[in-house]
């Protein structure tokens, strides 16, 4: 899953963003690109718990095609 965080500006912003989804699924696998402001998350959570989970961490996560 493929997610838009634009208020994501950081590395401390990824980290808060991995360490958010890695609480609820620790085999997650989280990647991100500041440039895009995207962030690639492999995991059995549905697309709708990360933006839970995002959103509790500060972040909008809006879920993207592909």
């Amino acid at each position: 899953m493929i997610f838009s965080v634009n208020n994501m500006t950081c590395g401390g912003c990824v980290r808060s963003i991995t360490k958010a989804i890695q609480a609820a699924d620790p085999k997650a696998s989280v990647s991100a690109d500041l440039e895009t402001r995207h962030v690639a998350v492999e995991t059995s959570l549905r697309t709708d718990e990360i933006q839970a989970l995002l959103a509790k961490a500060g972040y909008e996560a809006r879920p993207l095609a592909g």
